[in-house]
């Protein structure tokens, strides 16, 4: 039998992808340098792939995962859109990913602490979404 932490482990990393991919989605048609839509897009795809795992293991353990709560998605949408009206540059889509890598890295790191009886599967899942978004993080350090 599967474990509580296992699964709570897994959901959170559900929500969080899911959050993830939204950010990007956000932004994206309002970049306008090249390789930083390359950047997000290939992002994206690694975030897609992520989720996908994710998807494959909960679903084996009989659990069909969590969506990000409606006040997370309605507060980061609020946010997105009022920088980008503000400011529609290339830099200010970095700076909100920046923001989301940060917090989604601060999450994912208090869950593995916080369901430490998880599996290694889950808590490996989690630290591969971790480093997808410390690569983000590095990848877009010039555009801030």
């Amino acid at each position: 039998m599967v474990s509580g932490d296992t699964i709570e482990l897994l959901k959170e990393c559900d929500a969080g992808i899911k959050m993830g991919i939204r950010a990007i989605d956000e932004v994206m048609d309002r970049v306008d340098n090249h390789n930083l839509e390359n950047i997000l897009q290939n992002s994206k795809e690694k975030h897609e792939t992520i989720e996908d795992e994710i998807k494959e293991l909960l679903n084996s353990y009989g659990d069909s995962g969590k969506d990000p709560s409606a006040m997370a998605k309605g507060m980061s949408w609020l946010k997105t859109n009022m920088k980008m009206s503000m400011d529609e540059s290339d830099e200010t889509a970095s700076d909100l990913i920046t923001d989301g890598c940060n917090m989604g890295i601060k999450s994912l790191q208090k869950y593995l602490n916080e369901y430490e009886s998880a599996d290694d599967r889950a808590k490996s899942l989690a630290k591969k979404i971790i480093a997808t978004e410390e690569t983000l993080l590095e990848d877009l350090r010039s555009y801030l």
